[in-house]
């Protein structure tokens, strides 16, 4: 059993109803910070357990947990003498299976559907005490969360509870570090949660016994008297011991050790490692279809990634996995084709990318393929040179500053554009190739990218002349006047460069050396570049 859909409607980032389908096994959620993607894990879990941040929602009703427009809307309606309707929040979960007991059209579609329902809603039962709140001179600046309720029902209108519901899900943050008295928290509960009662009874006995060991050492009873002797506030005795005034105080006194290190002083990296597999392995993990794992690759190498990608794989075979992530590495490995773009409340799918191009971007985890998703806008070069050149060119329009400060991405991916310009028209994201014409103009670039002519997004710059071949014979060409000048920017002695042909075979020879010295030159400005240079840096503006 799985999620194959899941509505939230003005919860936290949502405005409104925002809707995602799923798939059996991995789905992967990336998108920009803010995007959602956290938000989505959260509500699944809060919906299916009715828990949030490990504390039951009843006891834990926010304002905050509203899409701040949506409160935003209602407290100026109200404070300008309206009458608008509290808001309110719903996230449903629809399920993959049939379950006849969770199985009516009790949801926001009207269809018959197998799921549940949770809603934080204005409670009825306040109306009296609503209507006297807003006709009182008082502004309201939040909303009264005091007349809310809960209501969580499936979609056969029924009231359910977590016991009732058959998914079951485990969410996984290894990117918390919560520490209580030396001790991290969500391993702790790891820890406590995987114990049978007999086995904490035996632990909290153990923990009795230490405690009857140390008040009994002779250098604590020492130390104690001398306390009492000294304490004159109170006519109680004054002493320390160990904690024990709770049945679980073990839960927060006792530390974690790794390899006899404490767990929090250990790398992140390896706490990250540790907290998964933990969890992984918990028995309320195998218990669960549903795992929704928080950003694996917090604090990892490309290595350990890998390995713990394999072990979540192995783990969680036969279950329904969503991960969040930033990482190109996880979404090549995991595959793209179980990628789903979360952006501005809409959800973008890669699985219609043709084969040779999901293989391309599967065996080349290298490859930076979120890059192209999380900018603004992003400009393709085939090289370090060009990407160089074209940065300072940028540079010199925009004050000083670099692309990526205004949200434009410049990635070198050699002669691959076109499995990159795959995944931008799937996406719509505007994108801008810069490149050589190697001699013919109409088979490099008229026919190679025909697909892309009318694709509004996309933009091919190059020059037309062939006998220009590349980017260095054409910024000679666009500084044939000023060739000196030309010879200063990029450190090159006149005296023995004075002529076009030698200027090129030096800059042909030593593409990445000149790019650099251009690109550090603070007198670029005595020179020119290249037409369709300028065009796409005109086009980054536009």
């Amino acid at each position: 059993m799985g999620i194959k859909k899941v509505n939230i409607e003005n919860y936290k980032c949502f405005k409104g109803i925002f809707s995602l389908e799923l798939k059996d096994g991995i789905n992967i959620l990336v998108g920009n910070n803010e995007s959602g993607k956290s938000t989505i894990l959260e509500a699944i879990n809060l919906a299916l357990t009715g828990v949030i941040r490990g504390k039951y929602l009843k006891n834990n009703l926010s304002q905050y947990l509203f899409n701040t427009h949506v409160v935003d809307e209602y407290l100026n309606a109200i404070n300008s003498g309206e009458n608008p309707s509290l808001p309110s929040i719903t996230i449903e979960i629809f399920f993959n299976d049939d379950y006849p007991r969770f199985e009516g059209n009790g949801n926001s579609e009207r269809k018959t559907e197998c799921g549940v329902i949770l809603k934080i809603e204005f409670d009825p039962e306040y109306q009296g005490e609503y209507e006297e709140l807003i006709s009182s001179s008082e502004e309201i600046t939040t909303i009264p969360i005091e007349y809310y309720k809960i209501t969580w029902k499936s979609c056969a209108r029924e009231s359910v509870t977590s016991r009732m519901i058959p998914l079951k899900s485990v969410i996984i943050d290894s990117t918390s570090n919560r520490y209580n008295n030396g001790s991290d928290i969500y391993i702790s509960r790891i820890i406590r949660d995987d114990l049978e009662d007999k086995e904490k009874v035996e632990l909290s006995q153990a923990y009795r016994k230490m405690k009857q060991s140390f008040m009994q050492d002779n250098s604590v009873a020492a130390i104690n008297k001398k306390i009492i002797e000294k304490s004159k506030l109170t006519d109680k005795k004054l002493n320390i011991s160990v904690d024990l005034s709770t049945q679980n105080s073990w839960e927060t006194s006792l530390m974690t050790y790794l390899d006899k290190v404490p767990f929090h002083q250990i790398g992140m990296g390896e706490q990250c490692i540790v907290k998964t597999n933990l969890a992984l392995e918990h028995h309320k993990s195998k218990e669960a279809n549903l795992i929704l794992l928080e950003e694996p690759e917090c604090h990892l190498s490309h290595t350990k990634l890998n390995e713990l990608m394999k072990n979540i794989a192995n783990v969680c075979e036969n279950k329904q996995i969503i991960v969040t992530t930033h990482s190109s590495f996880i979404a090549n490995k995991l595959g793209l084709d179980n990628l789903l773009l979360v952006n501005d409340q809409m959800v973008t799918t890669f699985s219609d990318l043709t084969k040779d191009t999901y293989d391309f971007f599967k065996k080349l985890p290298g490859y930076q393929t979120l890059r192209i998703i999380f900018c603004k806008k992003a400009v393709l070069v085939e090289g370090d040179s060009d990407e160089l050149v074209f940065q300072k060119a940028y540079m010199r329009e925009n004050g000083g500053k670099l692309p990526i400060e205004d949200g434009i991405d410049v990635i070198s991916v050699k002669l691959t554009f076109k499995r990159f310009l795959e995944i931008a028209k799937k996406i719509n994201k505007p994108v801008a190739v810069i490149t050589d014409n190697d001699g013919d103009y109409d088979n490099n670039i008229t026919k190679k990218y025909l697909d892309y002519e009318k694709v509004s997004c996309i933009k091919i710059f190059a020059d037309d002349r062939n006998e220009l071949k590349t980017l260095e014979p054409q910024f000679v060409d666009a500084n044939r006047d000023s060739l000196k000048a030309l010879c200063e920017v990029i450190a090159l002695d006149y005296s023995k460069y004075s002529e076009i042909k030698e200027i090129t075979h030096y800059m042909t020879t030593n593409k990445t050396t000149w790019a650099l010295k251009l690109f550090e030159s603070e007198s670029d400005t005595k020179i020119d570049y290249p037409k369709y240079i300028k065009d796409a840096v005109e086009w980054c503006n536009g």
